[in-house]
């Protein structure tokens, strides 16, 4: 985003050195001169620096734009969403859009990875490790999913553990239209303590330990285990 509006600025300076200076043009024609080139939302601060107007100003007009756009009935609108601005196609229109890019061009999620992005979302920032044991499942190949597609990015390292935290990404927000992830619906409450799940768990891994545990301190094996784990091991030969 700072290299296309340095692009913009050099462009206006260029455009200066050619020839006769031209008007400058007012200032919501500017903002939506760069408003209908940027690919990610853009802060009032940037847009401001480009049309070089006071940021207050900038923002007063994006709000009347926003407006406007809204009361025509534009097939678009301006929405302020992850810090920034950003045009986007209106909702009712979604379906006649959707017929113009549907072709296999926009993956969606699995159900996986829509659970595992929705724990990240209210755990955050929270470990590969923990994510599973909300979900009951490894997450390792979901979560390079969503690393990939620029939603969960990392956000340093667990205290404890040493573990890598992750959390979700401006992109995330824009895709939600939202601004901070303090406007996520609640539904952290009816998600799973991770004490409680942690707490279920033991019980099992201990359970799953202690045969390891038993032939580690030699301790015999029952009678007729021996036998049965040979003729296992006799038949699966059979097999091969």
């Amino acid at each position: 985003m700072s290299d296309l509006l340095s692009g913009l600025e050099t462009d206006f300076m260029d455009a200066e050195r050619a020839g006769p200076e031209l008007p400058e043009p007012p200032l919501r024609t500017a903002l939506e001169a760069v408003l209908l080139v940027v690919d990610e939302p853009v802060s009032e601060v940037s847009l401001a620096q480009v049309v070089e107007r006071p940021t207050e100003e900038v923002r007063i007009a994006l709000t009347e734009l926003a407006a406007e756009y809204t009361a025509g009935g534009r097939g678009f609108d301006l929405r302020e969403v992850a810090g920034g601005w950003r045009l986007y196609t209106r909702a009712e229109c979604a379906a006649v859009v959707e017929r113009f890019v549907r072709g296999g061009q926009h993956a969606r999620l699995t159900q996986a990875a829509l659970e595992t992005l929705a724990v990240v979302a209210y755990r955050q920032p929270v470990s590969r490790a923990r994510v599973s044991a909300v979900r009951g499942v490894t997450v390792d190949a979901v979560m390079r999913t969503l690393v990939a597609r620029g939603l969960v990015e990392e956000a340093g390292t667990e205290h404890e553990t040493g573990a890598i935290l992750y959390r979700t990404t401006g992109y995330f927000l824009e895709r939600l239209g939202l601004n901070t992830v303090d406007e996520l619906p609640e539904l952290a409450p009816y998600l799973p303590s991770l004490d409680a799940i942690e707490a279920e768990s033991e019980p099992e891994l201990a359970v799953q330990a202690e045969p390891e545990l038993a032939v580690q301190a030699g301790v015999p094996e029952a009678p007729g285990s021996t036998g049965s784990d040979a003729g296992s091991t006799g038949s699966d030969r059979a097999d091969d």
